[in-house]
């Protein structure tokens, strides 16, 4: 039996007399020290650290697209930009960045190089190479996106993965960076092992320079046909398959110990059932069922891991719960580890009940919504890695912060070039990113954590690995403050110290203290990490 310390903060016991949702009035009024709670109501929650669930691998974003240019050309801001991200800094009370502690990283097609001649309009959308037309390496090119990995580096996030939308332009059928050929791959079948020769050549090379290439997703949202716009190209699960072995095999011949992340699904469903086309669908069979033709659970490079993307099943919040639920119940039959990959405000589908609409909405209001996002797939199809789509781009059209963690105004304005440096935005999905990822951190186990949960209230709770630290996550999405009468069961001892973190449509992470004897408070409309630390 685990040793239990429970412990029942002020006017718990009066709490439980009556509705969970009754407002309280303190009997003293608030001080300059914390906020106000005159009209707040108190929330009963327990957090068990005996019961254990997944180990966190990390958060992270992606360097699609805007950072090839940036790191690049933006050298006024680049530096500032890249304390955003990776910084875990705490100055004055104040966290510098978020702390990325995983890092995406574009193997590029080449359609940059291309020019007005890819047949991609929006410059921003081609990417870079290190493959020439003569077939050797070019290893300068690439010059903003290693600026990203060095600085990731430098301010302590060292695990990248590597993730390609389309082969090199010098292996596909049509010789540009998208595709004409529908559902299957624009790879030509005499190149896969020069492909696959190719990502680890990469892979290679970073590694010798001190990086650590956790990974290499070779393939990219397969169900999409990818016919313009930008860099990408349909697969069957087979046509995947032979570019895993493909791949497997080079990563061997160079003595490298990355692995192979497959998956990278359009939405979740397709990784567990057949939606659409047979033939690049129903993933978690294909992959991982021996004898299948796609059959892939023996490569030595291949673990017992997949991946997929939270666009279009977040409409609603029983929607998305009911869908994390099946990945999380398929996920187990395969005995596999999963992780969210790419996720921004991409869908049309959102219940007009749960989010006012795009033209109404702040940029906390966009945020609230990733937070719910990202709390269901982690409690709920308990995923062990998650990312952001982009971390920065140019907000155009009222976009707001749909797709960006940081937002870019070249010199010429948002519809100017992207090349000419302007200024740049830390947005409220920053700031709530880093709500979960500046405090979870790799190696953090997630606890139990009990509460009447609902679409505006929720809440996770994680251990570090030395067992000195409970994290834990809110979002109150409601007009009142939330003060927390907290049951803490199978603790190693009781709290040091008690920080809060806060982050509102005013604040960005500002940090706070809990007195001793004292209730958490959580701010009207807030994300709260709270901090126990425990020795």
């Amino acid at each position: 039996m685990n040793l239990r310390h429970i412990f029942i903060l002020p006017a718990l016991l009066a709490a439980m007399a009556c509705s969970d949702d009754s407002p309280v009035t303190p009997d003293t009024p608030d001080t300059p020290e914390g906020p106000d709670i005159t009209n707040s109501v108190e929330k009963l929650v327990s957090i068990d650290a005996g019961q254990t669930f997944q180990t966190i691998a990390g958060f992270g974003a992606s360097d699609c697209w805007s950072p090839a240019f940036v790191g690049k050309s933006w050298t006024s801001h680049r530096a500032g930009i890249t304390e955003l991200l990776f910084s875990s800094e705490i100055v004055g009370g104040k966290p510098k960045g978020i702390g990325l502690s995983q890092w995406r990283v574009n193997l590029g097609g080449g359609s940059a190089a291309q020019g007005e001649a890819s047949g991609i309009e929006d410059k921003s959308r081609r990417a870079e190479s290190y493959l020439t037309d003569d077939l050797t390496y070019d290893w300068t090119r690439c010059e903003g996106q290693r600026y990203f990995m060095d600085r990731a580096k430098e301010l302590g996030c060292n695990n990248f993965v590597l993730f390609s939308n389309t082969p090199p332009v010098q292996y596909t059928y049509n010789g540009k960076g998208f595709s004409a050929r529908g559902g299957l791959s624009n790879l030509k079948p005499e190149h896969y092992g020069d492909f696959a020769g190719y990502m680890a050549d990469v892979a290679a090379r970073y590694t010798g320079e001190g990086y650590h290439i956790s990974h290499i997703s070779p393939v990219n949202e397969p169900q999409y046909n990818w016919d313009s716009g930008q860099e990408g190209s349909g697969w069957t699960n087979d046509e995947v398959a032979a570019l895993a072995r493909e791949l497997d095999m080079s990563l061997d011949d160079r003595g490298l110990s990355t692995d192979i992340l497959l998956g990278e699904s359009g939405d979740w469903e397709y990784l567990y059932k057949v939606k659409g086309d047979a033939n690049r669908s129903n993933i978690f069979s294909a992959f991982f069922t021996p004898g299948s033709s796609a059959y892939v659970g023996d490569l030595a490079h291949v673990k017992n891991l997949i991946c997929g993307h939270s666009y279009w099943t977040d409409g609603t919040w029983d929607g998305m719960r009911n869908v994390r639920k099946q990945v999380a119940q398929a996920a187990g039959q395969y005995n596999l580890d999963v992780w969210q990959s790419e996720w921004s405000m991409l869908g049309d589908n959102y219940s007009s009940s749960e989010f006012v609409g795009y033209e109404q909405a702040s940029e906390m209001d966009i945020a609230f919504y990733m937070s719910k996002v990202i709390h269901n797939d982690l409690t709920v199809a308990g995923v062990s890695s998650w990312s952001y789509w982009t971390s920065m781009d140019v907000s155009r059209w009222g976009h707001k912060n749909r797709f960006l963690l940081i937002s870019l105004v070249p010199a010429g304005g948002e519809y100017g070039d992207i090349e000419q440096e302007g200024s740049y935005q830390a947005t409220a999905t920053l700031w709530v990113l880093g709500n979960y990822s500046r405090f979870i951190r790799p190696g953090y186990r997630r606890i139990a954590l009990d509460l009447n949960e609902s679409r505006t209230f929720f809440g996770s709770a994680w251990l570090s690995p030395e067992g000195d630290k409970v994290v834990a996550v809110y979002t109150n999405m409601s007009d009142k403050a939330v003060r927390l009468g907290e049951t803490h069961v199978g603790w190693s001892n009781e709290a040091k110290s008690i920080a809060t973190y806060t982050t509102t449509g005013s604040k960005n992470l500002v940090e706070g203290t809990v007195a001793a004897g004292k209730q958490v408070i959580l701010e009207a409309k807030s994300v709260t990490t709270v901090v126990y630390s425990l020795k």
